[in-house]
């Protein structure tokens, strides 16, 4: 897939990944390319950044672990990093619903 596809929608992507779960950077990554049927193969210099970011914004939050001796950060959702989620949900399906109806091949109206 074209990164400029993705341009626009990185944060979404990563909050809905991380909705209903605690990931670590790398997890997010096979979660998103997984998810995605392999179309999507986020790069560790795309996605930490823009984790950092959305910490930053309040709508994750991060805590370090060790795990068999590493440390490394897991993420979550803030109640802000829902709302922040429900909002973007709701404006994709408005976005895909306006774009479908023109690129969706139906019939124009008749023109007078």
């Amino acid at each position: 897939m074209k990164s400029d596809a993705l341009r626009g929608h990185l944060d979404a992507l990563l909050l809905a990944t991380l909705d209903g779960g605690h990931l670590h950077g790398y997890a997010i990554i096979e979660a998103l390319q997984l998810r995605s049927g392999g179309a999507l193969t986020l790069p560790t210099g795309t996605v930490y950044p823009a984790l950092r970011r959305l910490e930053t914004a309040g709508l994750v939050a991060g805590e370090w672990s060790t795990v068999g001796g590493r440390r490394r950060r897991t993420y979550r959702l803030t109640k802000a990093g829902q709302r922040a989620l429900a909002a973007e949900r709701t404006a994709w399906r408005e976005f895909t619903t306006a774009i479908e109806g023109v690129l969706g091949g139906g019939p124009w109206p008749a023109q007078a």
